[in-house]
């Protein structure tokens, strides 16, 4: 992960998980596909607003994030540990039923993305289920507030997911936010299933 953006959440732990929305709409369907009790790895959990969720509906659920002080501030409010790990520090090996990273891998450099995916995929169990969020674009950037975004297009992604690893898309999507910093933008939802 880019340092000056883990940097930013670690400065800004209490106000983002202030800011943080709800659990994602998508977060039922992707629940949806997996068996009564599943493992769940959740990457980037933030606040910890999506893995309430999981734990509330009987989900057992790893959640983790790059930001020691994020990590602390989602432990105390979910009361269930919550682990300081980067995304290059995934070792499991067909551990979960699922992996849910919304809004995170699109901090990863492109040039690393498809190893965090590959490892996405040794960690996943025969048909499992992997769920991510992008932001739309052409060309790695910064935000206004500094955070890097790696700006991917649909076929950017899809040969990037195909040089990680044997996946079935499940569903491609997108929709229009308003990011932390105010500034629209489109991000593209993967659905994807360990082939």
């Amino acid at each position: 992960m880019d340092e000056a953006t883990l940097e930013f959440y670690r400065r800004n732990a209490q106000s983002y998980a202030a800011w943080a929305k709800g659990p994602s709409t998508r977060l039922s369907g992707f629940l949806g596909l997996l068996p009564p009790g599943a493992s769940i790895l959740e990457l980037g959990c933030g606040a910890g607003n999506h893995a309430a969720e999981m734990l509330a509906r009987g989900f057992v659920v790893r959640a983790t994030d790059g930001s020691p002080e994020m990590a602390e501030i989602a432990s105390r409010r979910l009361n269930h540990p919550v682990a300081t790990m980067r995304f290059d520090e995934l070792d499991d090996r067909e551990a979960f039923d699922g992996v849910w990273a919304s809004a995170c891998l699109l901090h990863v450099p492109k040039r690393e993305l498809a190893g965090i995916l590959a490892r996405i995929h040794r960690a996943l169990k025969a048909g499992g289920v992997f769920y991510a969020s992008y932001k739309a674009g052409e060309g790695d950037g910064r935000d206004s507030i500094g955070r890097y975004y790696n700006y991917v297009s649909a076929d950017w992604l899809r040969a990037t997911y195909a040089d990680a690893g044997a996946w079935q898309t499940i569903s491609f999507d997108t929709n229009e936010i308003k990011s932390f910093d105010e500034t629209p933008a489109t991000l593209l939802h993967l659905v994807m299933r360990k082939a």
